[in-house]
Parts: C-alpha cells; structure tokens; sequence
C-alpha cells in the first residue's frame, strides 16, 4: 500500500486538517504537485478536502506536503541541514 495513515486532530501549518496521511514509499523530490497529487489519486481517487498527505525522500532528510486546503491543492518542501524525519 502507498499511503497509510490515521486521523491527527491537530494544527498543521497554520490550518486544522481532519486527516494527515504519510506515504510508507519514498518519493523523488524533483517531483512537483502534479506527480504528488497523482499518488494520491492512484490510492484514494482523489485528493480530499481538508487533508494533507505527507512524502518524504529515500533517505529521509527532505519532505514534501501536498495540501487540499477546500479552496485548492498545494505543496510545500522542507528540507533538514542535519538529522532525518522519524
């Protein structure tokens, strides 16, 4: 399975989401929204409202979040100068 995840009723980047999902496959962070929002068509069909759905790369210094905010779709990066995403 691609993504897994479980409900997270918090503040994420200034807005409450009801779902946070995080991919379990590395993605290539080269890739833009387009790329990202079609994993997550593939799994769920469609990017849903108020969700957010998080990528991060191989070796787990840079993520990426792509954001259906209920107005449109967004990605953000971050990248880490030392340590990983655990």
């Amino acid at each position: 399975m691609l993504l897994l995840g479980q409900p997270f009723y918090e503040t994420f980047c200034d807005e409450s989401y009801d779902t946070i999902w995080l991919a379990t496959e590395p993605m290539d962070m080269h890739a833009g929204t387009e790329t990202a929002l079609a994993r997550v068509i593939a799994m769920f069909g469609a990017a849903q409202p108020h969700c957010a759905y998080l990528f991060a790369n191989r070796r787990a210094n840079r993520m990426k979040v792509l954001v259906h905010d209920g107005f449109g779709i967004w990605l953000e990066a971050r990248r880490l100068n030392q340590g990983k995403f655990h």
